[in-house]
């Protein structure tokens, strides 16, 4: 089976996956040396019961005219899960694993398709360039010309096509930021080990594999509490995206999830058994996704100001003279559980739902099947 890269990019009526929609659609699929292979572009017709929020206009300039053409939701929606389910398929962009990705998941469920086969099924996987241009940001900055905002870099995707010219077009055209993102890759992908390297972290193995080889450690009435460095968009251009983490091990509800005390906040010294979640900033990590965890090493501690150092240092003293309280926010932090939304709406209860049952993704596939009054029939019968 051969493998290949899909570079996508979706625009939509708003930034919530349970209510608005997908509007546009693009992608170009290569093959793993980047080299182009097909395209994909089309729009979406907005359904009746969706107002489009003003920002959303106002950033992807598309007005309700022209979101009066395309294809029906559930074509344009099975397409594009067609698309990203292809054997071998890596479906990529940027920031997709932060906003694409979990808007297309509630799009599946919500037109009744599988909504994780494109993770796992069929050698199929998922990458994000974003973060993987913090790292080289970080450590191969050459590649770029790297565009400052109030001072601070932006690693906003139109910000950066504006430095460096990668395509000519209007930001937000789902095409155009396509092709602004594979010309990234390309640029990433030059220097070959910097680029494998980084791609690794979305391979469930190797991630699993570099975890387990972190070497510095803090050991604490004789459990090992690993030392490391976690690179995060979330934790801002401030912070030059990176902080040191103390990984508290998995959670013992969601199994996906493993838990990393951030050690660069002041608070966590005046944490007690009263005020755990109130004082400890706990990064939630899934395996092979958009956070980043890097080796305990002294050239990633020079990436932060002398403060967050000494706040570092001083919170790695009490931690050590604190284990039964790191012991009792481990087991806090491990047995949290998000609480259940009541009521909740038929659109956004992906989260709340089990997995389809072998049965239920039977009967959705012979629904698809079926033209429209046929549809109709087998809905009926479901109520009844």
């Amino acid at each position: 089976m051969k493998k290949s890269y899909l570079f996508y990019d979706i625009e939509s009526t708003g930034l919530n996956p349970c209510f608005d929609q997908v509007i546009q659609f693009a992608a170009i699929r290569t093959d793993l040396d980047l080299n182009e292979i097909q395209r994909d572009e089309f729009r979406i017709k907005l359904n009746p019961d969706i107002i489009p929020a003003p920002m959303a206009i106002l950033t992807h300039h598309q007005g309700i005219s022209s979101m009066q053409s395309g294809y029906s939701e559930i074509e344009g929606i099975q397409t594009i899960h067609a698309l990203l389910n292809e054997p071998g398929t890596i479906s990529v962009g940027y920031n997709t694993l932060g906003f694409d990705d979990e808007f297309l998941r509630f799009s599946f469920y919500r037109n009744l398709l599988p909504p994780y086969s494109h993770q796992y099924a069929n050698q199929c996987g998922r990458m994000d360039i974003y973060p993987i241009l913090m790292l080289y940001y970080l450590f191969k900055p050459d590649i770029l010309k790297w565009p400052y905002k109030n001072d601070k870099v932006s690693l906003k995707l139109e910000n950066i096509n504006e430095l460096n010219h990668l395509a000519e077009g209007m930001a937000h055209d789902a095409m155009i930021d396509v092709e602004v993102t594979l010309e990234l890759a390309r640029r990433c992908q030059q220097d070959k080990q910097m680029w494998q390297y980084c791609t690794g972290y979305f391979d469930k193995k190797i991630d699993i594999a570099r975890l387990n080889q972190l070497q510095q450690h803090l050991t604490l009435q004789n459990q090992h509490y690993p030392l490391a460095y976690a690179c995060s968009g979330k934790l801002g251009a401030k912070n030059n995206f990176i902080a040191p983490v103390l990984a508290l091990g998995s959670h013992q509800v969601y199994k996906n999830q493993t838990l990393w005390l951030r050690l660069d906040q002041a608070k966590l010294s005046q944490l007690d058994s009263k005020n755990i979640f109130e004082n400890s900033f706990v990064i939630k990590r899934k395996s092979a996704e958009n956070i980043f965890i890097l080796p305990y090493h002294d050239r990633y501690h020079k990436l932060m100001t002398s403060d967050r150092q000494t706040t570092c240092q001083q919170n790695i003293t009490w931690c050590t003279a604190n284990p039964s309280l790191i012991q009792q926010l481990q087991q806090a932090h491990q047995q949290y559980t998000y609480p259940e939304v009541k009521n909740i709406d038929a659109d956004a209860a992906l989260y709340q739902m089990p997995f389809a049952s072998t049965q239920q993704q039977q009967y959705m596939r012979s629904f698809h099947k079926q033209s429209g009054a046929d549809k109709m029939r087998l809905a009926e019968q479901l109520n009844s």
